[in-house]
């Protein structure tokens, strides 16, 4: 009897796999009754049980999961053998559950309606819409740099710990509902992840853990960098699945701080994406236009790139890799290497709106 349930929820793989297929074709569907219906209760829910918790509850339950998952196949090792069918049974039993739990929870997002949409902004832009937001943001960002250190040469550091980061950084999205009210964030779960080595040495900031809801932040990043990570984790968090929007969402986000410091990551976070683009276009253009940021604001960007740098392991572009076609299996077309969406969300938007 038990190994007939076992066989019914391995074959349910099938017709869920089919179903999510199908409604990936329907992102207005998706975006009423998931995103902006069922999930917003899914996502409170989980951080209203698991916010006030000092540690990452969901790093516990997958440590718990792998060694489970390890003791499980060195137990039945024989059966891959003596009884490969029923083996096979049960772990397709278990990727059935882990499937419909992760798209229950939270990976419907990925097939919501593209944001620039639901803002009701334009997918594309000119090189010349491109250069003046650029330097718009550019003494945005000289200004607030030149405010805090009252020295264009030196790079800002943050006058906080980490802790205080991870405290502060949410708050820049009470401002920022006030124009998306969607975005409001409350009951906080943000977390220091408990695999922050292991997660430095794979490449990345930071995660949004799809079955407990709670946003995990690499906690050895460079703490200039660990506002707008916190702020692109929450975006993750409120339902937006796509790297690219989290990105602009987080930026947005700490852009709208109160604090001139969480501010200045913001813009700067912003910069470094426009930036890119104009050396993908222009490079000449860009040298000029690098001309004119303070020499501080590029300090910041070699801090971190070189945290990467000194953490880089050849096993890096293989987790990478596997990220990136995870992504592109779930509708992100464009996977990691999304960077031209994000300056068209900010060029779009900001063209609307002030800066």
């Amino acid at each position: 009897m038990l190994q007939n349930k076992k066989t019914l929820l391995a074959l349910a793989l099938i017709p869920q796999i089919i179903l999510i297929r199908i409604l990936s074709n329907y992102p207005e569907f998706v975006e009423n009754y998931y995103s902006n219906g069922l999930y917003p209760f899914i996502s409170k829910l989980f951080r209203f049980v698991l916010g006030w918790l000092p540690f990452s509850f969901g790093d516990f339950v997958y440590a718990l999961t792998l060694i489970y998952g390890v003791r499980w196949l060195i137990l039945n090792r024989k059966r891959l053998r003596l009884d490969t069918k029923n083996w096979l049974i049960d772990i397709f039993a278990t990727l059935s559950i882990f499937y419909f739990v992760f798209h229950l929870f939270w990976g419907l997002n990925y097939y919501r309606l593209p944001l620039h949409k639901s803002l009701n902004l334009a997918h594309d832009y000119s090189t010349e819409q491109l250069i003046t937001f650029t330097e718009n943001l550019i003494k945005k960002s000289n200004a607030v740099h030149s405010e805090i250190t009252k020295n264009d040469t030196l790079k800002v550091d943050m006058p906080f710990n980490k802790l205080d980061i991870l405290k502060m950084a949410p708050h820049g999205y009470n401002n920022l509902k006030e124009t998306f009210p969607h975005l409001e964030y409350s009951t906080k779960s943000v977390k220091r992840s408990l695999f922050s080595y292991p997660l430095t040495y794979m490449g990345f900031s930071g995660y949004l853990n799809p079955f407990t809801n709670e946003a995990q932040v690499d906690g050895l990043i460079p703490i200039y960098k660990l506002s707008t990570t916190t702020t692109h984790e929450i975006a993750h968090q409120l339902g937006y699945a796509a790297e690219n929007e989290a990105n602009f969402i987080g930026s947005m986000a700490a852009i709208k701080h109160e604090n001139i410091y969480i501010r200045y990551t913001g813009y700067t976070f912003g910069l470094r994406f426009c930036l890119n683009e104009i050396y993908r276009r222009d490079p000449d253009l860009y040298e000029a236009m690098a001309e004119t940021v303070n020499p501080g604001i590029f300090k910041n960007y070699k801090e971190v790139r070189e945290f990467w740098v000194k953490h880089q392991n050849p096993a890096e572009p293989l987790f990478k890799s596997f990220y990136n076609g995870f992504l592109k299996a779930n509708k992100q077309s464009k996977g990691m290497q999304s960077y031209n969406y994000v300056v068209a969300l900010l060029v779009n938007y900001y063209e609307k709106n002030s800066l």
